[in-house]
C-alpha cells in the first residue's frame, strides 16, 4: 500500500482529529479469535471464502496442484485484521489485498508471493506483528511481508528519503517478489486514483512514472508496465489521452486488416507444417500514442501487432524463415532478443512484413515460455530459493542468491554497497532508471555484458571485473585494439586488458567516458583514496566575482578572479555547459573567461599547458543554450519526428545539421535555446523515445587549445 494514496482509517478514526499514525501501542492480539470471527459469514471451514474464490481460480489456472489452505488462511487474518478500515474511495480495505493478489495470481506468481501479498498491510496498519505472521506463515512470508512494509515507509519523491530508498532496494534485490507486490500495489492505486485531489494525482503519478514505471521495466513484468503507462498518460496528458482514446474508437475496425494478416500467416505455417498459434495483439494506449507520433497518420494494422507462438526455441526460426519466404521483409525492424536476450530476461524475435496490399504489420514470435516471461517478468519465475527437492537451504554466507535476478538488479546491488554517500547512489539510480536503451555486448570469454547504449570500455571494464578493473590499460573490440574510451556497439565483442600487477589505477580522465553507476561509483572512491592521482593546483582563496550573463546560454555565470577586474564569462564550445552541472573556468587571452564541464576533456589540457582552473559557479539561471547529438538508424521522417518532439517541448531549435547516412546510420547535432535548464533530461528522454533514435548526447566537441 502507498500510503500517499490510499491511506486506509478505522471508522472511528475517519472522523477524528488524531492521525492514525498515532495509535497506541499495539497489545499482543489472539490470532485464532480474529479467524474464527472473519468465518463468521456465509463460508465453511471446508471451502475458501467467497471473497477470494475468484483469486483462487487464476492460481489455479498457472498452478494446479496449488494448496489453497494457506491462502485460506492468509485471506481469514487479513480480512479480520482490516475490519472496520476504508479506503479513501469507501469500500473496505480488504478489498486493496484481494485486489493486488488477484493482480498477482493473473500472472501466475507463485502461493507463497499470493500469501505475502494477502498480508502486506496488516503489520504496516494493524495490530499483527511481523512475528505473528511468522509463527503462522513461516519464515518466507515473513521475510516478503517484512520488505513490502519498508517500501511502505518510502516517499519515492521526496529526496530526504534517499537511504530509506537504498535499504529498500537491498531487500528488493535479495528477493524480487517484494517488489513484484509493491508494483501490483501501485497498480491498484493508481486504478483507482480517481478518489484524491488533482494535485495529489499528478505527483503520484509522477513518482509513478519516473520511478515504479522503469522498475517494472527493469524486472521485465511488461504487463504491469503497459497499465501504469496507460494510467499515468491519462493523468499527466489529458488532451493527448483523449485524442489517443477517440483515435481508437474512431478505428473499431482496425483489428481487420491484421487479423486478414493472421489468417495468411497461419495458412502459410500450416502448409509448412509448423504448428503455431498467431494471435492479434492491440496496442495500448501510449504504444498507439508513440506509433502516431512517429509515422503519422495510422493504418489498421498499426493498432496492433501480431504475435505468434510455438513450442520450441529452433520453431522461432522456422516461423521467421517462413515469414521472409512468404512475405516482403523490413529488414530495418527485425532483432533478435533470443539469442542475445534484454537485460530484463526478455526474450523474442521481432520482425515485420509487408502484406500485398501494402499494409505493414509488426510481428513478435516467441515460445510458450518466453511469452509467460515477457508479460510477467520476475513474477512468473516462482521461488527461486526452493530447490527441486522443495527444501529450502540458505547460501553458505547466509545472504540469499537469487538466481533469476536480472542482470539490472544484480549491478544495482554491486553498486549500491560501493557507494557510501546515500545522495550519490540516489542521484546515481535516478540517472540509471532514466536510461531506456540498452545495449549488449560480447565477452571474449563466451559471456555478455548488459551497458547503457553509449558505454565505453571503461564501462564495460567495471561491469565484468569490479574493482579489479583499475588495473585495465586498454581493449580489443571485434579483434581490434581500442582505447578505453572507445564507445561500444550493440553486438560488439569486448575484451579487456588488465595489467598484471595491481600498482596502476584509473586516472580522472576516465570519468570523462564512464557512462554507468558502477564505473563512475568504482573510479571515484579509487580517486578520493589515492588523492595524488587526481591532485590539481589549488585555487586562491576566494577573491572578488566577476558575475557576467552569457548572452547565447542566458544563464548568468559567477568566477571568482584573482584581483577585482571584471571579465566576461562565458560557457565553452566543446562541452556546452548549461545549469546544473558542476563546472570550471579558465582565464584566456583577453582576460575572458571559458566555463566547461568538470569532466571535460578539454579541462586536463588546460592544466597540462599550466592553466590555473579558476572557482566558478551558477547564479540566477533562465534559459539555457545546449547542443544535442542524437544517434539514430535512418528512415523517413526522422527528422520531422524529432523537431516535432523538440517543438512539443517549448524548446526553440536555433541550429541543426544532419550528417550523410553511414552504414543507415545518421548522426543529427541540434543547438537548442531552452527555457529551463532543468527540463533537459525530460527533452533527452522524450528524442530518445522517437523510433530509430538510439542514443542522445551532450555534444563533445574537441576543444581547440584556448589561448
Amino acid at each position: 500500500m502507498s500510503t500517499e494514496a490510499t491511506n486506509p482509517v478505522s471508522a472511528a478514526e475517519a472522523n477524528g482529529p488524531e492521525a492514525p499514525s498515532r495509535r497506541r501501542a499495539r497489545p499482543r492480539i489472539d490470532l485464532r479469535r480474529l479467524g474464527r470471527a472473519a468465518l463468521l459469514g456465509p463460508t465453511t471451514r471446508d471451502r475458501l471464502p467467497d471473497a477470494i474464490g475468484h483469486v483462487a481460480e487464476a492460481h489455479r489456472a498457472h498452478h494446479p496442484d496449488a494448496d489453497l489452505a494457506v491462502l485460506r488462511r492468509a485471506y481469514v487474518l487479513a480480512e479480520s485484521s482490516h475490519r472496520g478500515q476504508f479506503r479513501k474511495s469507501g469500500e473496505p480495505y480488504i478489498t486493496h489485498p484481494l485486489a493486488v493478489t488477484l493482480i498477482l495470481a493473473e500472472l501466475g506468481a507463485e502461493t507463497t508471493t499470493l500469501t505475502a501479498s494477502l498480508l502486506h498491510d496488516t503489520v504496516e496498519d494493524t495490530e499483527v506483528t511481523l512475528d505473528q505472521v511468522r509463527e503462522q506463515f513461516g519464515d518466507e512470508v515473513a521475510y516478503l511481508v517484512d520488505g513490502v512494509t519498508k517500501l511502505e515507509k518510502v516517499d519515492y519523491g521526496a529526496a530526504a528519503e534517499p537511504e530509506t530508498f537504498r535499504k529498500m532496494l537491498v531487500a528488493t534485490g535479495n528477493d524480487v517478489r517484494v517488489m513484484s507486490i509493491k508494483l501490483a500495489d501501485r497498480l491498484h492505486n493508481m486504478r483507482t486514483l480517481g478518489v484524491m485531489r488533482p494535485e495529489k494525482q499528478v505527483r503520484i503519478a509522477k513518482v509513478t512514472r519516473d520511478v515504479l514505471i522503469p522498475l517494472a521495466e527493469r524486472l521485465g513484468v511488461q504487463a504491469l508496465k503497459s497499465e501504469l503507462e496507460d494510467l499515468v498518460f491519462a493523468i499527466l496528458h489529458p488532451e493527448e489521452y483523449e485524442n489517443t482514446r477517440a483515435l481508437i474508437a474512431e478505428n473499431t475496425g482496425a483489428g481487420d486488416a491484421l487479423a486478414a494478416i493472421a489468417d495468411h500467416v497461419s495458412a502459410a505455417l500450416r502448409e509448412a507444417d509448423i504448428a503455431a498459434e498467431v494471435l492479434v495483439r492491440p496496442r495500448h494506449f501510449v504504444s498507439v500514442h508513440r506509433v502516431r507520433l512517429k509515422r503519422g497518420d495510422l493504418r489498421g494494422s498499426d493498432f496492433g501487432r501480431l504475435l505468434v507462438l510455438v513450442a520450441e526455441d529452433a520453431d522461432c526460426y522456422a516461423v521467421l524463415g517462413e515469414l521472409h519466404t512468404c512475405f516482403t521483409p523490413v529488414i530495418s525492424e527485425f532483432k533478435d532478443f533470443i539469442a542475445a536476450p534484454k537485460f530484463n530476461l526478455y526474450q523474442s524475435l521481432h520482425t515485420a512484413v509487408a502484406a500485398p496490399d501494402g499494409a505493414v504489420a509488426e510481428v513478435l514470435i516467441r515460445t510458450h515460455q518466453m511469452h509467460k516471461v515477457a508479460e510477467a517478468g520476475v513474477v512468473a519465475l516462482g521461488n527461486p530459493y526452493v530447490p527441486q527437492d522443495g527444501v529450502t537451504e540458505p547460501a553458505e554466507d547466509g545472504e540469499r542468491a537469487d538466481p533469476t535476478r536480472p542482470g539490472w538488479l544484480s549491478r544495482l546491488l554491486d553498486w549500491q554497497q560501493a557507494t557510501p554517500d546515500p545522495d550519490t547512489f540516489w542521484t546515481s539510480l535516478r540517472a540509471d532508471l532514466a536510461e531506456d536503451q540498452e545495449i549488449t555486448v560480447f565477452r571474449a570469454d563466451g559471456g555478455t555484458l548488459g551497458l547503457p547504449a553509449g558505454a565505453s570500455c571503461v564501462d564495460a571494464a567495471y561491469a565484468q571485473h569490479g574493482e579489479a578493473a583499475h588495473a585495465c590499460l586498454g581493449a580489443r573490440v571485434n579483434g581490434r585494439l581500442a582505447t578505453l574510451s572507445t564507445v561500444l556497439n550493440d553486438g560488439d565483442t569486448v575484451q579487456l586488458l588488465l595489467a598484471q600487477d595491481s600498482a596502476s589505477g584509473p586516472s580522472p580522465a576516465w570519468l570523462e567516458h564512464a557512462r554507468t553507476p558502477a564505473a563512475r561509483i568504482a573510479i571515484t572512491a579509487w580517486l578520493q583514496a589515492h588523492p595524488e592521482a587526481a591532485k590539481a593546483p589549488s585555487a586562491d582563496p576566494r577573491p572578488p566575482a566577476s558575475v557576467t550573463a552569457d548572452r547565447r546560454s542566458g544563464a548568468r555565470l559567477l568566477a571568482d578572479l584573482p584581483g577585482a577586474q571584471s571579465a566576461a564569462v562565458r560557457p565553452a564550445g566543446c562541452c556546452t555547459p548549461v545549469p546544473p552541472d558542476e563546472i570550471t573556468g579558465f582565464q584566456v587571452r583577453g582576460g575572458s573567461v571559458t566555463v566547461h564541464r568538470t569532466g571535460c576533456t578539454a579541462v586536463e589540457t588546460m592544466k597540462r599547458l599550466g592553466r590555473q582552473p579558476l572557482t566558478v559557479h551558477w547564479g540566477d539561471t533562465a534559459e539555457c543554450r545546449v547542443t544535442l547529438v542524437a544517434e539514430s538508424f535512418g528512415r523517413p521522417r526522422l527528422l520531422a519526428d524529432l523537431t516535432e518532439v523538440i517543438a512539443a517541448a517549448g524548446v526553440a531549435v536555433v541550429s541543426a545539421t544532419v550528417e550523410p547516412p553511414s552504414e543507415q546510420r545518421v548522426r543529427h547535432t541540434y543547438t537548442l535555446q531552452l527555457p529551463d535548464a532543468a527540463g533537459l533530461p525530460a527533452l533527452m528522454r522524450a528524442m530518445r523515445d522517437v523510433a530509430g533514435v538510439y542514443d542522445v548526447s551532450r555534444a563533445r566537441r574537441p576543444a581547440s587549445q584556448e589561448s
